[in-house]
């Protein structure tokens, strides 16, 4: 579909478009270059409130913990996810991902994925009596990973990552290129044995994740560098193994953006150009750094910048999934809060997934009223974890 220059505006207002850090009015959001990398990009993750650090391994794992490959039972396997995004606005605007891993042996697993988000057609005019310039802006990431386990009960993974971002607009025969950038992920995974809770068996798991460490990316020429997100991602479950046909899954998730605030540099009250300048001498290494200590309000304000997301996933004979969640994040950070619902089917060797987004928060969720797809394709052999 065609749209105007206006909506292409109003996507990157509600964060499909990377912006310069800055101070929002009643807030303190911090603003990185390709967010779409926050998003999940899978229904099963998306059905329990966005948390995949420390649940059970599953094809999308190389998004939120490429270490869990290193557990996951079936051999080998393919997942394609579909997520609409402002589905009440626009129907071309998405995010796509594929993934593919394979268990190499008992030890070690690869993994690779490619995740496209693209903001539709965009019909660019200088005047109104011109022929309009279809622009198709986009964005993709495209990584691979390698999983280790270093004993029987622990595993660590390293992840690697292109990020390309085509966003800026070819207007009047200007010479427009597209950004790019690379990004590391360092990632662990535990997974115990199953052990007697009195009159039933339980499972402990737990995960991290720091991801997208990488540099800046650069959308322009006048040198303009935006931090990309990188991450940390602290998480711990426990499975509640009730019989042979019934687990019940709950997890807590903490997640912490590692780029550093804006700053009030010159202490004028005001985050100025003056301020902007200094913020881009920060470097992507030393920012990582800054991050755990650079709120303006100190410490209350650093634990601000902490989402938590609780989980719960309920399934039945390894064939269907009952999944709920809730993320929360402060007020002061963007105010993302929301719910969700999701289901999962197995049958054979096939998963289908489905999840449901409720915004509970006064800020629109550009994924609100959403429904999201997966499906999983496994094959091979299977290892036996118990």
């Amino acid at each position: 579909m065609k749209k105007s220059l206006l909506l292409f505006a109003l996507v990157g207002i509600l964060g499909a478009i990377p912006a310069n850090a800055q101070e929002i009015e009643g807030s303190r959001v911090i603003t990185t270059g390709v967010p779409f990398l926050m998003i999940a990009a899978d229904a099963r993750a998306a059905g329990m409130g966005d948390q995949g650090v420390a649940t059970g391994p599953d094809a999308y794992s190389q998004q939120w913990n490429p270490a869990k490959y290193a557990f996951i039972e079936q051999q080998q396997g393919i997942g394609v996810n579909y997520t609409p995004y402002l589905s009440q606005l626009v129907n071309d605007i998405f995010l796509g991902q594929v993934t593919y891993y394979n268990r190499v042996d008992d030890r070690s697993a690869i993994g690779a994925s490619f995740r496209y988000f693209s903001l539709g057609e965009i019909e660019a005019r200088q005047n109104p009596d011109e022929l309009g310039l279809l622009l198709k802006p986009n964005e993709f990431t495209l990584d691979v990973s390698y999983a280790l386990r270093l004993s029987e009960r622990f595993s660590l993974a390293v992840a690697g990552r292109y990020l390309r971002s085509d966003l800026k607009l070819q207007v009047d025969n200007d010479d427009a290129s597209a950004a790019g950038s690379f990004g590391v992920d360092i990632a662990g995974y535990y997974q115990s044995e199953e052990v007697p809770v009195s009159d039933f068996y339980g499972r402990w798991k737990a995960g991290f994740n720091i991801s997208n460490i990488g540099p800046k990316i650069q959308y322009d020429d006048a040198g303009q560098e935006n931090f990309i997100p990188t991450n940390m991602k602290l998480g711990g479950g426990f499975d509640f193994i009730l019989d042979p046909f019934n687990t019940v899954s709950v997890g807590l998730e903490l997640n912490k953006l590692l780029v550093p605030s804006p700053q009030d540099f010159n202490g004028d009250g005001q985050i100025d150009s003056e301020d902007a300048r200094e913020y881009q001498d920060i470097g992507f290494f030393s920012g990582i750094f800054k991050s755990f200590g650079d709120a303006p309000d100190g410490f209350s304000e650093e634990v601000k910048e902490v989402t938590w997301s609780l989980g719960a996933e309920y399934v039945y004979d390894d064939a269907f999934s009952l999944r709920t969640g809730y993320f929360n994040e402060s007020d002061l950070k963007g105010s993302r809060k929301f719910a969700t619902l999701g289901l999962g089917f197995k049958y054979t060797t096939i998963d289908i997934d489905v999840s449901y987004l409720f915004s509970t928060s006064s800020v629109r969720n550009p994924l609100e009223n959403t429904l999201r797809f997966g499906i999983t394709f496994g094959f091979g052999n299977e290892y036996s974890e118990y």
